[in-house]
């Protein structure tokens, strides 16, 4: 993990630095902070796990697995140069005798004794269309939000009518996956980075302007390209083609820096995942705290034209932008939702559920709430934790 402690004002206590030095920024994402930092705000090198050795200038040394290619954000690593999860635990992990990992095969349910307390197996059928069914003393459910859930509601028995572990009523319930916009900003001079992701800014994350109430943070996304804009919707192609007449769209990508705003969204009952009789799913969703993303958008779109953002003759900011959808579930969580009160919440505060003696649900399905960044590291302190109690449980 590269970072650089105390940069950002948002940081919260710390025994020391990060492991690794900050990733140095490519030239005019450096400008960018320089200009940030001109307005009064407090820029920060946004932390990120990459497997980079750095030269004085920032590029990969000789010993790097990493080579700071352009497609960091959203793409698998050929180099498995990423610290993610598969290249720094469930490879390593493999290697140990105690440990298989079955692929291409998918959980359909879970079945319990008569009395529903206990889970005596996991059902699934494999890449051939075998059914396979395995048992443990402890099972532990580690799906995603959305998919935990639907495997839980999916294991329904006489002991459990309406879904494994569901007796409040609340599995599926209180999804959550943050109200987020990708921005692309033009600007007329060229943007020939390639490392994008290397900067961030959360000087409005705890508050906003002239309010009490946060709205967000912003870091760079993954330089897009020609072929990615070619992708979006037909009437973002005619929009950007009528803005920029002469110009392709790979030229309108030279010319973008990119953003991704990310603020909180908050639990609601009816934002659920759901699943009816002939196993058909839905995803529910209704939009709530919508005003700190929007806050967060107007307030950088008017700072565009101060950092260098603009078009031509004209004299005026262009910026491309995109809410996500109903489909955009990359930060999904919440629907398995833990706490102390067992007619409010799924699993208790070891992530077990309330209602079984040997099943816990440790991914992004127990938050209660979200913030306003990436889950993940969330999820990893988590699991750390509940790894933790089932170390000392087992022994």
């Amino acid at each position: 993990m590269h970072g650089a402690a105390g940069e950002d004002p948002t940081d919260g206590p710390r025994s020391g630095d990060y492991p690794y030095p900050a990733l140095q920024h490519e030239p005019r994402i450096q400008k960018l902070s320089d200009d940030l930092e001109k307005l009064g705000l407090h820029p920060s090198h946004l932390p990120i796990g990459v497997m980079l050795d750095q030269d004085a200038d920032g590029s990969p040394s000789h010993t790097s697995r990493c080579i700071r290619c352009d497609r960091v954000d959203g793409f698998a690593c050929l180099l498995d140069a990423k610290a993610d999860a598969q290249t720094v635990c469930v490879d390593p992990a493999l290697e140990h005798p105690n440990l298989e990992m079955v692929t291409g095969a998918r959980v359909d349910r879970l079945e319990t004794d008569a009395t529903g307390r206990q889970v005596t197996a996991v059902v699934a059928t494999m890449a051939d269309g075998s059914e396979e069914r395995y048992s443990g003393d402890v099972v532990v459910v580690a799906c995603g939000a959305l998919n935990s859930a639907l495997l839980l509601l999916r294991s329904a028995n006489d002991a459990h009518p309406n879904g494994l572990a569901n007796g409040s009523d609340q599995v599926g319930r209180n999804y959550m996956r943050h109200n987020n916009v990708a921005m692309m900003a033009l600007s007329e001079e060229p943007n020939p980075t390639r490392f994008q992701k290397t900067l961030a800014l959360n000087d409005w994350y705890l508050k906003g302007e002239d309010t009490d109430f946060p709205w967000g943070g912003i870091q760079m996304l993954g330089k897009s390209d020609g072929e990615q804009l070619k992708g979006k919707a037909p009437h973002f192609v005619a929009w950007a083609t009528k803005l920029v007449p002469h110009r392709s769209l790979d030229m309108v990508a030279q010319h973008g820096v990119d953003f991704w705003l990310s603020s909180e969204d908050l639990p609601h009952p009816d934002n659920r995942v759901s699943i009816d009789k002939d196993g058909d799913v839905t995803l529910s969703l209704v939009e709530t705290n919508p005003d700190g993303i929007k806050h967060l958008r107007k307030k950088f779109e008017s700072m565009l034209t101060d950092l260098g953002m603009h078009h031509g003759l004209h004299e005026r900011k262009l910026y491309f932008h995109e809410a996500m959808d109903i489909s955009a579930t990359a930060h999904q969580a919440g629907t398995v939702r833990f706490g102390t009160d067992p007619s409010t919440s799924v699993l208790d505060i070891d992530c077990k559920a309330h209602e079984l003696d040997n099943l816990y649900v440790v991914d992004s399905s127990f938050f209660p709430s979200i913030g306003a960044v990436n889950p993940t590291l969330t999820i990893i302190a988590n699991a750390l934790r509940v790894g933790q109690h089932l170390t000392e449980r087992m022994a």
